[in-house]
């Protein structure tokens, strides 16, 4: 349901319709709920701004994931302890980015809730999965790829092509983005149920 909310969240905010058709999708219902979503995101603007600009990604990617994995609330927990705006596990991509960082260990739950660094962490790791994923050559695939390994991990994604990642890289790189959204839908198992 979550990758459903993103995928469309990101097609409202970038105004794209070439990749799904979403069914009831009048001008007034777009705009009601691009609204919407700017409204819901605008106390994080400025952090978004300047965490995308340091990380070299999109900002309306940065705010479609916001709004998708915890709809713009900063108290937000999942069940498997996913933590802030963001989502982030402090075990899985906070950790990765602190590596990345040249830091030990992994933020505290704490520091997750402040918005400022959940906020940071969760652009670290998009950048982070932007260029693990660059070798994908249709840059809509690659988009909805960063999406569907932010929510699921680049492993497991990869995975559902074949166990050699460099393989699985060139089986995407043959398909359009319907098929590539078709087989995500069909083979990654949070996703099964997905209906857009």
């Amino acid at each position: 349901m979550t990758l459903g909310i993103l995928i469309i969240s990101i097609l409202l905010l970038t105004g794209c319709n070439q990749f799904i058709h979403v069914k009831h999708n009048s001008k007034i219902n777009y705009f009601f709920k691009k609204n919407s979503i700017e409204n819901t995101l605008k106390n994080w603007n400025d952090i978004i701004q300047v965490s995308a600009k340091k990380h070299h990604v999109d900002e309306k990617l940065v705010k479609s994931i916001i709004y998708a994995e915890s709809s713009g609330n900063p108290y937000a927990k999942s069940k498997s302890n996913a933590i802030g705006l963001m989502q982030i596990k402090p075990s899985s991509a906070g950790a990765e980015v602190y590596r990345l960082q040249g830091k030990k260990g992994q933020p505290s739950v704490k520091e997750l809730y402040n918005p400022k660094i959940n906020i940071n962490i969760g652009t670290a790791y998009i950048s982070f999965l932007q260029k693990k994923l660059m070798i994908i050559k249709n840059k809509d695939v690659m988009r909805y790829a960063i999406i569907v390994s932010y929510v699921n991990g680049a492993s497991a994604l990869l995975k559902t092509f074949s166990k050699n990642n460099k393989e699985a890289i060139n089986i995407i790189n043959t398909m359009t983005t319907q098929s590539f959204y078709e087989h995500v839908k069909k083979n990654i198992q949070q996703f099964k149920h997905l209906v857009i």
